[in-house]
């Protein structure tokens, strides 16, 4: 059982084998500090890629979630459109999965969660991590688009003048938070440009 309130209600956050783990965990860790409850699934492949890349394990990243669900549980309550969730995040979303929700093919929790999201009109975001891009890509994406989904694939904003990868991935993650109104500072704001 979690103390989450409905003006608080969780936001899903699935993490999959595509690089870029990172944007997974600096959104887990953005939504811990900002006091905002988030639930996680994380795929085989996507256990995987975090480790390589980040060094974090399963239980690091369990420390930043106030829930969290292996993807083979298809029975979890997030699989129910009767469990109240403000949306899904999948950071990184790799294009096996991309492929999942745009054909509603759910046969793990995670491609579960966002069919039952966007069954409920929720806000499913797919930070797709792929590059280059074939028209087999492209038209997942576009699928995913007219079945509700927003598409943000994680790209750098240069006229911030990023100094790290910290940088250009808190942008990103900002811009994702963004999408579901929540208050943060992880984004310098264009405010204009001097004349």
């Amino acid at each position: 059982m979690t103390d989450e309130t409905p003006d608080q209600d969780p936001i899903i956050i699935a993490i999959t084998g595509a690089t870029g783990a990172v944007l997974g965990v600096e959104t887990l860790r953005a939504l811990k500090q900002l006091g905002r409850p988030a639930h996680l699934v994380v795929t085989e492949s996507g256990l995987r890629t975090l480790t390589y890349e980040t060094g974090f394990n399963l239980d690091d990243v369990r420390a930043l979630a106030a829930q969290t669900y292996s993807n083979k549980d298809v029975g979890a309550a997030i699989a129910s459109g009767s469990f109240r969730a403000a949306g899904m995040i999948v950071a990184p979303c790799s294009i096996k999965t991309l492929s999942g929700i745009a054909g509603s093919f759910s046969h793990n929790l995670v491609i579960r969660a966002a069919d039952v999201c966007l069954k409920e009109r929720r806000p499913v975001v797919l930070m797709v991590r792929e590059t280059p891009l074939h028209k087999g890509h492209l038209g997942l994406m576009s699928r995913a688009h007219d079945i509700g989904c927003t598409i943000a694939p994680p790209m750098p904003a240069f006229y911030t003048n990023p100094h790290s990868i910290k940088d250009m991935v808190h942008h990103n993650v900002g811009r994702v938070l963004d999408l579901f109104g929540i208050e943060h500072n992880l984004v310098e704001r264009w405010t204009g440009e001097d004349i």
